[in-house]
């Protein structure tokens, strides 16, 4: 039985593998499953009983590329807290500024994806949605009922999931505002964007002003040191 499944676990890293370097070559648009199985030197049937589509498929690149950044590694691993409730905001407000800032190639291709996938089957959206659920989800929820028994928060509705979902739909609607080459929005000062929008979900979500105020300025100026640190790194 283990050698089946482990002969299972390597034809699925071989396929993510090939899929990969479609995706780099050929964009999400000029990919199909069919020069995927190719490159995969596999039956176009074969791989769909390992992903049933090609959205499937990149949506377990993007899932791979997250359990690689060693931030948000780290960030799993810290207890529920509210500090820790403020790190994930700060953390996703900071990436979809920055990602509409200056966004790569790669970065700009998914926000696209998300938008164009909910105006049609929504299936690639669905699964990311699963994806950033099992990421990030528990911790959140688990942090925001630390910060209400601490008194650092007030409940705010009874499902603190769609808190979660309130609180990445704002950034993203925020960045996809500002991605084309002439915004469609022009909101401001950066710096100053970022704190405003990480207040807003942070009041949203039913955080105290006193819980904001201990948390929020530590965490965005160590935010700007790791943002200017990796800037460095990669020069």
């Amino acid at each position: 039985m283990n050698s089946i499944r482990m002969s299972s676990d390597l034809r699925r890293e071989l396929i993510l593998s090939a899929a990969k370097r479609c995706f780099a070559r050929h964009g999400f648009a000029g990919t199909t499953t069919k020069s995927v199985a190719a490159a995969a030197s596999i039956s176009e049937g074969l791989l769909f009983k390992h992903f049933p589509s090609k959205s499937a498929l990149f949506a377990e690149i993007l899932a791979d590329e997250c359990e690689a950044d060693t931030a948000l590694m780290e960030l799993r691993d810290r207890p529920p807290s509210t500090e820790t409730l403020v790190v994930i905001v700060c953390g996703m407000v900071g990436h979809f500024l920055q990602a509409s800032d200056d966004p790569d190639e790669d970065e700009e291709q998914r926000l696209r994806l998300m938008i164009t996938s909910q105006l049609g089957d929504g299936e690639f959206s669905r699964l990311i949605f699963v994806k950033i659920k099992d990421l990030l989800g528990r911790l959140f929820t688990a942090s925001l009922e630390q910060a209400v028994l601490q008194r650092q928060a007030v409940r705010v509705g009874s499902e603190p999931m769609n808190l979660f979902w309130f609180a990445h739909h704002t950034v993203v609607m925020t960045a996809l505002a500002r991605l084309p080459a002439v915004p469609c929005l022009t909101y401001g000062d950066a710096p100053d964007l970022e704190r405003q929008t990480c207040e807003f979900i942070l009041r949203g979500i039913g955080l105290t002003e006193a819980a904001i105020s201990d948390h929020l300025d530590r965490e965005l100026s160590l935010a700007r040191l790791r943002t200017d640190k990796t800037k460095t790194e990669s020069v």
